[in-house]
């Protein structure tokens, strides 16, 4: 299966770097639990492709509208400003 995901650095509140990743994924169960899972397995699998990962999140979509799971800092940011353009991809 291929996810699409996005692998962004933008300046933090605190104005350092945050490298972080936004992944087009949901669980098949859509629990928390489970989203929680697939998070990490993504996350381990981007920073094994060597991306500096400080924070990761789940974009999907339910219903109508797009929802995003994870690290709460990036989920904020992420419901502000919406999902990015997709950068890479990685296969499971």
């Amino acid at each position: 299966m291929r996810i699409e995901f996005a692998h962004l650095r933008e300046r933090g509140a605190a104005g350092g770097w945050i490298d972080f990743v936004v992944f087009d994924a949901k669980s098949t169960t859509g629990t928390d639990a489970d989203n929680a899972r697939l998070l990490h397995q993504l996350t381990v699998a981007a920073a094994g492709l060597g991306l500096k990962i400080d924070q990761s999140a789940l974009a999907f979509k339910s219903g109508a509208q797009i929802r995003f799971y994870g690290t709460p800092a990036l989920v904020d940011h992420l419901a502000r400003s919406g999902v990015p353009r997709w950068t890479h991809y990685i296969d499971l």
